[in-house]
C-alpha cells in the first residue's frame, strides 16, 4: 500500500509541476477582446507604400502606445517625403477600443482632427474622410505585423465619378415666360 501511494503522490507532484511550467505561457499576453485595441501596449496602423514613378513615399502611418496612465499616438504622413513624426494631443479612445480620434498639427498646418474605427477584427483603422479627394472612399490603414518588410507599390487614385461631374457642370434649364420649346417631334 505504501508503493501505491507513494506512486499517486509523485503523479499528483508531476501534474503540479507541469501546470506551474505551462502557467506562463498561457498568461503571456491577453489578447484584445473581439478585435479591439488592446488596452496595454503598441499598434502600427499604415498605409505607407512607395511611388513608382519617383521613389518617394506616399500614404501614412499611426502608432498607437497605450499605457496604464496616458495614450499616446505618433502620426506620420507623407508630403513627397516621410514627414518627422508629430505627436498628437487629445488621444480619445471608447471604453471598447474600437473607435479613436486625436488631434495633430502638422508643421506649417492648421490643425486638425483624425478620426476612425477599426474593421476586419482589429486588422484595419478605417479613418474618417476620403481617399484621393472622394468622401464615397474612406482611407484603410492596415495593421503592421511585419516591421522588417518593404513598402509596396502604391496604387493610383480611383477615377473620378463623372455623373458627379456632368450634375455639377450642366447648368439649370431657363424656362422663359411665354416661350415653350420640344424636341423635334
Amino acid at each position: 500500500m505504501t508503493t501505491s501511494r507513494r506512486a499517486v503522490l509523485a503523479g499528483a507532484i508531476l501534474l503540479a509541476s507541469c501546470a506551474v511550467f505551462a502557467a506562463p505561457k498561457l498568461a503571456r499576453k491577453p489578447a484584445a477582446p473581439g478585435g479591439s485595441l488592446p488596452r496595454y501596449g503598441m499598434v502600427v496602423y499604415s498605409d505607407l507604400c512607395i511611388h513608382m514613378d519617383s521613389g518617394e513615399f506616399g500614404g501614412q502611418r499611426i502608432t498607437l502606445q497605450r499605457f496604464s496612465e496616458v495614450d499616446t499616438v505618433l502620426y506620420e504622413y507623407t508630403a513627397g517625403g516621410l514627414s518627422w513624426p508629430v505627436v498628437a494631443s487629445d488621444v480619445t479612445i471608447d471604453p471598447r477600443g474600437k473607435q479613436l480620434y486625436f488631434t495633430v498639427r502638422p508643421p506649417d498646418e492648421d490643425e486638425r482632427t483624425i478620426s476612425g474605427k477599426l474593421a476586419d477584427g482589429g486588422k484595419t483603422l478605417v479613418l474618417d474622410g476620403g481617399y484621393c479627394g472622394d468622401a464615397a472612399v474612406p482611407m484603410r490603414l492596415s495593421l503592421v505585423t511585419d516591421f522588417g518588410r518593404k513598402a509596396g507599390a502604391c496604387r493610383a487614385c480611383p477615377a473620378p465619378r463623372k455623373k458627379k461631374e456632368l450634375e455639377e457642370e450642366a447648368p439649370a434649364p431657363v424656362i422663359e415666360a411665354g416661350k415653350t420649346t420640344t424636341a423635334g417631334l
